[in-house]
């Protein structure tokens, strides 16, 4: 065994133990609910925000601007880190959720049930625009560009979401990183992919995020790119990720999996 391969397993067993002693009302299977909700409710703001922008574009008038439409989204997810952060770790994208569970930060029992939440989170947002504004905007959706072919479109959402992961990853393997600085690197890479891929496939880098609009504006002819795209992009952040880090860390659990649960000591006195 080299070792490398022994440090790995050391890292390994180091990190069991520290689960280990952990409170264990963090594995509580009675608190998944208040996180699936966390989930539904933060993809939901999301969605509304993300597809919203053009949706209210479209019905004033033209008077966002795209940077204003771009930002938008990176702003939120922000604010959903901030305060949904430690309830369920903020995924709001199944790319994230497996990227999460790939890295051994999550456990694959716990993906499903994540999943249906940002799904449902994001068809009830759609459905929310659509019973405002009608299907305004084409409800937001994400296509490619024009003169921008399906297979440019696909490769730019492999990297964006491939960008995205490894900026998820990356500020969730050390203490120091979780929480504000996670929440403003996240947040800015959005807004950023946003501003200059924009144009070229919509900078989706979620699969919900554009399956909610395609589901209810009844049109699912480029949903295929914004589900492989991340899909394929998630895994080649999680290998990058590998070949950067090494090993999952503690950090990355509870970055993945939020603190919900965690019984903090009480101030002497």
């Amino acid at each position: 065994m080299t070792s490398v391969h022994k440090e790995q397993r050391r890292a390994a067993l180091r990190r069991r133990m520290v689960l280990k002693q952990m409170s264990p009302d963090f594995l509580d299977p009675a608190l998944e609910w208040r996180r699936l909700f966390a989930e539904a409710w933060g993809t939901f703001l999301l969605v509304l925000v993300a597809a919203g922008g053009a949706v209210v574009a479209a019905r004033s008038g033209g008077s966002s601007s795209a940077a204003a439409i771009a930002v938008a989204p990176g702003l939120m997810v922000m604010a959903i880190i901030y305060f949904l952060g430690a309830v369920s770790g903020a995924h709001l994208n199944p790319a994230v959720t497996l990227a999460f569970a790939v890295r051994r930060n999550f456990p694959w029992r716990r993906v499903p049930g994540y999943v249906v939440a940002q799904v449902m989170g994001g068809v009830a947002a759609a459905l929310f625009l659509r019973a405002l504004f009608g299907t305004a905007g084409a409800l937001g959706a994400t296509v490619p560009g024009p003169g921008v072919s399906p297979g440019t479109a696909l490769a730019m959402e492999v990297v964006l979401t491939a960008g995205l992961v490894n900026t998820i990853l990356g500020t969730a393997s050390g203490a120091r990183n979780i929480g504000t600085n996670g929440a403003i690197a996240v947040g800015g890479y959005i807004a950023l992919a946003g501003l200059w891929a924009g144009p070229i496939s919509g900078a989706s880098m979620n699969p919900v995020r554009s399956f909610a609009p395609d589901l209810l504006r009844g049109d699912l002819q480029t949903t295929w790119i914004y589900v492989i795209g991340p899909v394929a992009g998630a895994l080649i952040g999680v290998a990058f990720e590998w070949i950067l880090k090494g090993s999952p860390t503690v950090a990355g659990d509870l970055a993945a999996q939020g603190s919900l649960g965690i019984k903090e000591p009480r101030a002497p006195g």
